[in-house]
């Protein structure tokens, strides 16, 4: 007989059952899928349309930065109140340009005023007041003490010479005579040189940049005592002849005035001497102690002026001066007063103009002045 087993309609139920467990957990995880995909959809159609509705992020998702500031940092910030009290700075257009040093190409005029000297012109312009000096040879002939109030001075637009060109005159010689270079007279702006045909007529000023000349120099002559080597009298109404003695310098040398500033014309190669910075009627001291061999008015621009010889080979010179204390041949001592600022002579206003010249040479008083 057979052993075999026969399925019965209760086993058949069972496995149906077993079955339909096992699908139901497939099904619920279907349907989660897709609400969850349905929701993202919905989420991300929201979040464009408020995104070409010009919404942002955070106000998208209601996220409120201030929620994230405790209420006590708040209180600490200042509260912003749009009134007039706040002062803000206004920055309208500037349709000016800055030009860079050394843009200008022309040369342009300079009205001479109160106060002015050819060294603060000069820098005024940033330029060596030797180029000012030379442009203005008509004017001043080469002696910066002729400036005065109410001059009209040509400015050169940079260093050298400014040259008005004569009948013969060629750029070599040209160059060579001012030291300079052709290149540089070519290539120049402001000339407006033809490079293929450098033809200039006579009367046209040239800038012969870089260039330069010897002074035609005006100084007072050396003026000193019979022992000091050098010549002992001078022409002008305040000049003497002494016979040496009297006192002698310490070889140094103070301050004449009583503020150690420059107001004019510092020492330069067309300036040999300090202006020195005083008011109308300031005491003027003696440098060192020595013999006046020259107390009274003089010509080339000096006005009143007292020289003092130091019997050391040194001499000492204060020009421009309101008043004069000492006479010729009388014996000073270092920081005695010998006459009062002014701005007699030459001069655009009150200052001392002070040399010191050694065996009759000037030198620079800032070598040995203290």
């Amino acid at each position: 007989m057979s052993n075999s087993t026969t399925n019965s309609p209760q086993n058949d139920q069972d496995r149906d059952n077993e079955q339909q467990i096992k699908k139901k957990p497939r099904t619920i995880l279907t349907i989660v899928t897709w609400i969850i995909a349905v929701l993202m959809i919905a989420l991300m159609g929201t979040t464009v349309y408020q995104y070409f509705r010009g919404a942002s992020i955070l106000d998208i998702f209601g996220i409120k930065l201030s929620q994230s500031i405790s209420d006590d940092s708040a209180a600490a910030l200042p509260t912003f109140s749009a009134d007039n009290s706040y002062q803000s700075l206004k920055r309208d257009a500037n349709a000016d340009t800055v030009l860079p040093t050394g843009y200008r190409k022309k040369p342009v005029n300079y009205t001479v005023e109160s106060g002015d000297s050819i060294f603060g012109i000069a820098q005024s312009f940033e330029l060596e007041p030797e180029t000012v000096l030379w442009a203005n040879y008509d004017i001043l002939n080469d002696d910066p003490h002729l400036i005065s109030v109410g001059q009209d001075l040509t400015i050169p637009p940079i260093d050298g010479i400014l040259y008005k060109w004569q009948d013969g005159d060629t750029l070599e010689k040209v160059a060579e005579k001012y030291h300079a270079n052709v290149e540089d007279i070519l290539l120049f702006p402001g000339n407006d040189l033809d490079m293929t045909n450098p033809t200039i007529a006579a009367g046209t000023f040239v800038m012969i940049p870089g260039g330069y000349r010897e002074y035609e120099t005006w100084v007072v002559p050396s003026v000193a005592s019979t022992d000091a080597g050098v010549n002992s009298t001078i022409l002008g109404p305040g000049g003497c002849t002494t016979s040496g003695g009297g006192y002698v310098g310490t070889y140094t040398f103070i301050w004449p005035t009583s503020y150690r500033v420059i107001s004019g014309n510092d020492y330069w190669s067309g300036h040999q001497a300090l202006d020195m910075m005083c008011y109308l009627g300031d005491g003027i001291f003696a440098a060192d102690s020595g013999v006046v061999v020259y107390a009274g008015a003089i010509s080339g621009g000096y006005g009143n002026m007292v020289m003092i010889d130091h019997g050391n080979g040194y001499a000492t010179l204060y020009a421009h001066l309101s008043s004069i204390n000492v006479t010729c041949g009388q014996s000073v001592y270092q920081g005695q007063v010998i006459g009062a600022c002014g701005s007699t002579g030459n001069s655009t206003g009150a200052h001392l103009h002070f040399e010191i010249r050694l065996n009759g040479g000037m030198i620079n008083p800032w070598q040995v002045i203290q």
